[in-house]
């Protein structure tokens, strides 16, 4: 395929406050042709349409149907369902044992969705309760990438470094660990904000950058063009960030304690690519041109977003963040001259 735009579910605003039918109408309209299917969504329509606080799998069965039939009437194909939280390398094994479980029911609902993909976020639970060491990651991941390949048809997983996960904050960590796992459905999603994030900038410096941001960035981009393996890009995900007037340190308004800087930054100050009047700043045009370009990635690239201004109310939120998304996209079309 080509190029396709798609936005995550929960970007178009909270679960709890606008509508699902209502928030696919808004993105099917604006031009959107996927969708990011977040569980925060899947979970509050079970609730919805059960009356049950804890829906059961059942439940989330019937809600997983209900919301592919509402993006199947917006024409929208379903890209993901994410993310499968705090998984890989847990110290505690019964929890372990729990999410094996829990995915068991996770593909379920994504034959039911009829998306191919699952979304996981490499773990960022505190370092007390995750191993750093990789030969168990790896089997972790083996162990779903093997359940996903005895379905029909056989379900990918995309693995994701977050700029504040424990130990696998950066795309060249979560590339190894996808290496090591050496399976044909398990890739990686690359995300410009946790790229960009890591490497080049920090929202808890005076300048909102790293000590040597554009070097480190120079040299990590030119390491993504000379090892990533196209084919194992399952999707990409583009998205700018605000850059801090103070340093998001202890008593800034965004600051949870214990919480790290970028979480908390990530959670409240994204914005969509060159929306400079709500002071982006990462150089995410150069990281998706690095993929898309240097890579020669082609598929789907979900504007994706995290942000306060997506728990505002009224019936607007959905409908500005999708004009916003895709004016993001077009103008990213435009300026790296994709068809």
């Amino acid at each position: 395929m080509t190029y396709q735009p798609a936005i995550m579910s929960v970007s178009l605003g909270r679960a709890w406050l606008h509508d699902f039918d209502y928030k696919m109408g808004q993105a099917s309209k604006a031009g959107f042709k996927g969708i990011e299917i977040f569980y925060e969504d899947l979970d509050y329509f079970a609730r919805q349409i059960s009356g049950n606080d804890t829906p059961t799998s059942d439940q989330l069965l019937q809600a997983a149907d209900e919301i592919y039939s509402i993006c199947q009437t917006h024409a929208l194909n379903i890209i993901t369902l994410q993310p499968f939280l705090f998984y890989e390398g847990l110290k505690d094994r019964e929890q372990h044992a729990k999410l094996i479980e829990k995915m068991k029911l996770w593909l379920q609902l994504a034959k039911r969705l009829n998306t191919n993909t699952i979304q996981i976020p490499a773990n960022f639970l505190p370092a007390d309760q995750v191993t750093d060491n990789t030969d168990v990651i790896v089997a972790d991941l083996r162990q779903l990438a093997d359940m996903g390949e005895a379905e029909t048809p056989t379900v990918r997983y995309a693995y994701e470094n977050l700029c504040w996960s424990t130990f696998n904050d950066t795309w060249e960590k979560a590339w190894d660990v996808v290496k090591q796992v050496d399976r044909p459905n398990f890739g990686i999603c690359l995300d410009t904000f946790n790229i960009a994030g890591r490497v080049w900038a920090d929202p808890a410096s005076p300048t909102g950058k790293t000590v040597n941001a554009d070097s480190d960035l120079k040299e990590s981009l030119e390491r993504m063009v000379a090892e990533i393996d196209v084919a194992k890009v399952f999707y990409l995900q583009v998205v700018d960030a605000e850059r801090m007037e103070s340093p998001l340190i202890s008593g800034h308004p965004f600051r949870v304690e214990g919480q790290p800087a970028r979480m908390s930054w990530s959670r409240n100050a994204r914005a969509y690519m060159y929306e400079e009047d709500r002071g982006v700043y990462l150089p995410v045009e150069e990281v998706a041109r690095t993929i898309i370009s240097g890579l020669g990635y082609k598929g789907w690239v979900s504007m994706e977003l995290f942000s306060r201004t997506m728990a505002e109310e009224g019936q607007n939120v959905p409908d500005q963040h999708a004009q916003r998304g895709i004016a993001s996209w077009k103008k990213l079309q435009q300026r790296l001259r994709l068809d």
